[in-house]
């Protein structure tokens, strides 16, 4: 991002498109451009293609607020997460509306599943009610979704992930070195024959590349991958288990991309009478609360996910109100948790 770009965020709201620029784009009147994005019908063919285009080239979203509050604080932070359901994130989540609820602020929570097509509708949603901030699950890749962001004008904050280039502010973690981490751990451990279970999404295929590369740069075989694609179940992680045993039996550590693919597979391995971990291994990825009180308990990756929602909130908080935020860019690391699994 440019330092033209990073300027315009030094207070709420600054920087953002407005109406009139993409009047001035369009070639047309404010009064004229908004007629054509609220009411289409009033205003020629020729003129709509042009002040679509421009809403297009600009990543315009109209201000759904009430007539002339568009500077107005609104003292709502939005955030957009993949999912809450036996959720990684539902720390981070607690910590956010905790933290922002003590503030005066109120939080309103949309869930992708996933999805970037339902993110990118929510973001759209989100954008056109002018939130004081807006909170996210990962980093937004180049698209409509991030162009309208940036137009915006307001403050963003992604989370989970690391990168050299944000949107605006970032708290992650980078999840190649977790890869390459897991498989440092397990190959020390003394396990030669190993596996992955992962679920379909952006983040766990580069834990997964990060994890093959480290396992090859040890000179040991190819890594055996089930992918469970869209499904992160335990019922999933069980499906995965028998999969794994039919295709790899020789496999004696196996890394999943969540804690609850984890325990599906410890599931299955003990209706088979696979010995975990006398037999397999098994790491998970997240350390959510009831992994520790498992019989065996499961090992894992940790993410301080609370202090994640913590210090997102403070930021998106200090930007909303005029403060600056330095540094904008956080690394929070992980930590590998052994516990009896592994």
């Amino acid at each position: 991002m440019s330092d033209k770009e990073n300027s315009k965020r030094s207070r709420r709201g600054s920087g953002g498109i407005t109406l009139r620029d993409v009047a001035k784009l369009a070639g047309v009147a404010p009064i004229t451009a908004s007629r054509a994005i609220n009411t289409p019908m009033q205003v020629s063919a020729e003129v709509l293609r042009k002040v679509q285009d421009a809403v297009q080239r600009t990543g315009y979203v109209p201000n759904r607020m009430a007539g002339g509050l568009a500077s107005a604080r609104s003292r709502l932070i939005a955030a957009v997460v993949p999912s809450t359901v036996v959720s990684v994130f539902m720390e981070t989540i607690e910590a956010l509306n905790e933290t922002l609820f003590n503030a005066g602020y109120q939080l309103m929570l949309g869930q992708s599943d996933y999805s970037a097509e339902r993110e990118e509708l929510l973001l759209e949603a989100i954008i056109g009610r002018r939130p004081d901030g807006i909170f996210l699950t990962g980093i937004l890749p180049p698209g409509q979704g991030r162009t309208r962001l940036l137009a915006s004008g307001i403050p963003v904050v992604e989370t989970w992930d690391l990168t050299p280039t944000p949107i605006d502010m970032l708290i992650g973690f980078s999840h190649a070195d977790i890869g390459r981490a897991v498989a440092r751990f397990l190959i020390g451990k003394g396990h030669q024959r190993l596996a992955l279970v992962r679920a379909d999404d952006e983040r766990a295929q580069r834990r997964a590349v990060a994890f093959t590369e480290a396992v090859a740069a040890h000179g040991l075989g190819a890594v055996h991958v089930v992918n469970v694609g869209a499904s992160r179940s335990l019922k999933s992680g069980r499906q995965a288990m028998a999969r794994l045993l039919e295709e790899a039996p020789a496999v004696d550590a196996v890394f999943c991309s969540s804690d609850l693919l984890a325990l599906g597979v410890m599931t299955e391995a003990r209706v088979r009478g696979v010995d975990i971990p006398g037999r397999m291994a098994v790491m998970g990825f997240g350390d959510v609360p009831f992994v520790a009180d498992m019989a065996p308990a499961l090992s894992t990756v940790r993410i301080n996910g609370s202090e994640i929602g913590r210090l997102a909130a403070q930021s998106l908080m200090a930007r909303a109100e005029g403060r600056p935020v330095t540094p904008r860019i956080v690394d929070m690391g992980f930590s590998i948790v052994e516990r009896e699994s592994a």
